[in-house]
């Protein structure tokens, strides 16, 4: 194998990628908030239905490959025959994917049904014939995450995450479209098989470019694939105990969100009846399963652009060096890990929190009344944690590296239960347009209690991670944050903090408030004499060197 990336040229590389992969996924939910709303019957159905082939292929296989295929591959490479290996894991695991994806989609109005309860005949009828077509999807997500984690093991990092931007183009080609032909529908009636199938039919076409632009990048890595049949003899009985578990572990929290999709998708509904208002009425201005969409889409983009990039390319150390059982190795790579996450997400949360509704009038260029407020509200629950999600990410990566899925399942039952419980007492306690901000709310509290749980059950694996000095930068990065936001706060209330703005107001806050309160964190950072400030400087001198007339820096 080639001499390896450093971790920094690795992690600018697939950010880069994912920059301009959530770039253009910003634009594609602008231009679908444009064609069917961001809160209302159409947006609900829609999400609904394009959210079951990612929920299926993240409980059906997205967390094996992460627990199993990079590790395995590691350890393949290393020995001979490891092609042959490779072959086998990736012949059974389309054969898998395909008969799994034609009984799902035969299954889709049961599908529907299990994940949402809106109480609206017509809605759960567009909700079914979207979901016929977008179930499909679930077969080309997982040719997508087997071939690129087979890329990912052999270091090659960027195909990976610039594969999204073709799925995004065709996507935003789709959505464009849709408005040339049909206008914005924001009601489930009057949908035509034409309008379903240009809406859903696009988005289906998006993942299956994705899927297939990784063929020609896994020749150029040096994979010859081949379909192999048979497993015997090939060692995947202990690859299979571990996807077993993830499995497992994924199918709990996967309950949880069965019960925060149907109470979110009951809420519009609920609120029509307690104020006597029409359907229609309701869904424009309490938050759905559209809602915490929108909101997601705001919290996973700093996830995406760092924590994921960052996480990719230590993960393929983290598996070396536990198949080396290079124990120092390890806690070397997580006290990295941890410390660069801190850096950036803390400051992230701060920001986002705050800027939360000028952010969300961004992505919703044609809002109803009270939709910036419904999406802003869910979007702040979320955010609050995004630390801790990267805290648990990392930790993740750990037991996936050991192959200890097994361990994993206990803080994922708890968090399950949290979300849960927190989801139902909204339910039972707060009025319908405040349900789905309650069910984010529970989400971050989830990651706080599996966080502490897994860094307990790590500390265990490898003894200590460099706690004291882990603990050090995360209590300066939120020093340095809470003076941004002393300097965030005044400047907002003096644009002006209402939701009702205009996009050109909400951009001027956004640039105003977020870079003053950039500027200051990386000061307070700078004053503290913070060396990890060179994470988030190091990729930035890396873009600049890019440039014609600048001098190269220094290696990473």
């Amino acid at each position: 194998m080639s001499r390896s990336p450093s971790i920094g040229r690795a992690s600018a590389l697939m950010g880069s990628g994912t920059a301009a992969s959530r770039v253009l996924g910003l634009l594609r939910s602008i231009a679908l908030a444009a064609a069917i709303g961001a809160t209302g019957q159409a947006a609900d159905a829609f999400a609904v239905a394009n959210k079951l082939p990612n929920i299926l292929y993240q409980l059906l296989a997205g967390g094996a490959l992460n627990a199993v295929l990079v590790p395995q591959v590691v350890r393949a490479y290393k020995r001979r025959a490891g092609q042959q290996y490779v072959d086998r894991l990736l012949t059974l695991g389309f054969a898998v994917l395909a008969g799994t994806t034609l009984l799902l989609t035969i299954a889709a109005p049961l599908l529907v049904l299990l994940y949402a309860d809106a109480g609206n005949r017509e809605q759960m009828v567009l909700a079914t014939t979207f979901a016929y077509w977008c179930i499909p999807q679930m077969f080309f997500y997982g040719v997508y995450g087997l071939l690129g984690q087979v890329l990912n093991a052999r270091e090659s990092f960027g195909p990976y995450m610039w594969a999204p931007v073709v799925n995004n183009i065709v996507a935003i080609a789709g959505c464009g479209l849709f408005i040339v032909m049909f206008g914005s529908s924001s009601s489930a009636g009057g949908w035509s098989g034409a309008k379903v199938a240009v809406l859903a039919g696009s988005a289906t076409l998006g993942i299956v470019a994705q899927a297939l632009v990784l063929f020609p990048a896994l020749t150029r890595a040096g994979v010859r694939f081949r379909l192999r049949w048979g497993v015997r003899g090939t060692g995947l009985g202990r690859a299979g105990s571990v996807a077993m578990w993830t499995f497992a572990g994924l199918g709990v929290g996967q309950l949880a969100f069965i019960v925060q999709s149907r109470i979110a998708s009951a809420a519009p509904e609920a609120f029509a009846r307690a104020h006597g208002l029409t359907t229609v009425q309701a869904t424009t201005a309490v938050a759905g399963n559209a809602a915490y969409d929108y909101a997601f889409l705001v919290f996973i983009l700093p996830h995406s652009l760092v924590t994921v990039s960052l996480m990719t390319a230590l993960f393929t150390r983290l598996s070396a060096q536990a198949t080396d059982r290079d124990r120092l190795g390890v806690r070397d790579t997580l006290s990295t890990g941890l410390r660069a996450l801190g850096l950036f997400t803390i400051p992230t949360t701060v920001i986002v929190g705050l800027l939360a509704l000028p952010v969300v009038r961004l992505i919703i260029w044609h809002p109803h009344p009270g939709e910036i407020a419904a999406v802003g509200g869910v979007t702040v629950a979320m955010v609050l944690g995004l630390p801790v999600l990267g805290i648990w990410s990392m930790c993740q990566r750990v037991y996936y590296a050991y192959e200890d899925a097994r361990s994993m399942l206990a803080p994922q039952i708890v968090m399950a239960v949290v979300i849960v419980v927190g989801t139902l007492l909204g339910w039972l306690l707060a009025p319908p347009q405040w349900w789905v901000a309650v069910s984010a709310l529970a989400v971050s509290l989830s990651y706080v209690i599996g966080t502490l749980m897994a860094l307990r059950h790590v500390h265990w694996l490898i003894g200590s991670f460099d706690g004291s000095r882990v603990l050090r930068l995360h209590l300066r990065a939120t020093l340095a944050s809470v003076a941004a936001l002393v300097v965030g706060v005044p400047l907002l209330l003096l644009l002006g903090a209402g939701a009702q703005m205009s996009l050109v107001a909400a951009l001027l806050k956004c640039v105003v408030v977020g870079g003053a309160m950039v500027t200051v964190y990386v000061l307070v950072l700078r004053a503290m004499h913070v060396p990890e400030l060179e994470v988030l400087a190091g990729p930035v001198r890396s873009v600049l060197a890019r440039f014609p007339g600048r001098r190269p820096g220094r290696p990473d």
